[in-house]
């Protein structure tokens, strides 16, 4: 049975941040086995999950994305030995400021993805696109952009001031 080709009201944009070693690895299973799975994913590879820094995030909802999944090796598998330790403390951060700027965290998803699993990876990518469906359009974080137009003019010389006295 194949939801593929269902067309909905409303398809959300989702941006997968993957290590290239496991998820992606995981996702090109599911591709060559045949398994159906949305297209609502854009998929961008990383040699680790460690290197993703936490403001691609941010910069994904800016660009318009309505839902946002970072994935890699399972604890203790990765590539660089702790990578993905490194990003989960990072990210674990990086949600309350997420929060903080009006990011629904239902939006985002982290998960593990080994290369073997691909139907895991199928799984997450259908439960996630289908979550950030039910919710709607990410309109939140647009406006929070369009309003804070203004801080991106720090070249009066009283801002440029300031700044450097900090």
């Amino acid at each position: 049975m194949s939801t593929h080709h269902t067309k909905h009201a409303f398809e959300p944009k989702i941006i997968a941040f993957v290590c290239t070693w496991c998820t992606y690895a995981g996702a090109d299973l599911a591709g060559t086995s045949r398994m159906q799975y949305p297209s609502n994913v854009r998929v961008l590879k990383f040699p680790c999950t460690g290197r993703i820094d936490p403001v691609f995030i941010l910069k994904a909802f800016q660009q318009g994305a309505d839902g946002v999944l970072v994935s890699g090796c399972h604890p203790g598998d990765c590539h660089y030995i702790a990578g993905n330790f490194h990003a989960r403390r990072r990210f674990a951060v990086f949600r309350k400021l997420l929060e903080f700027v009006g990011v629904d965290l239902d939006r985002l998803q982290f998960s593990w993805v080994s290369a073997a699993e691909g139907g895991k990876w199928v799984e997450v990518v259908t439960g996630l696109t289908e979550k950030v469906r039910a919710m709607g359009p990410m309109t939140e974080f647009k406006e929070l952009a369009m309003e804070e137009q203004w801080s991106g003019a720090i070249d009066t010389p009283e801002l440029k001031e300031a700044y450097n006295a900090i």
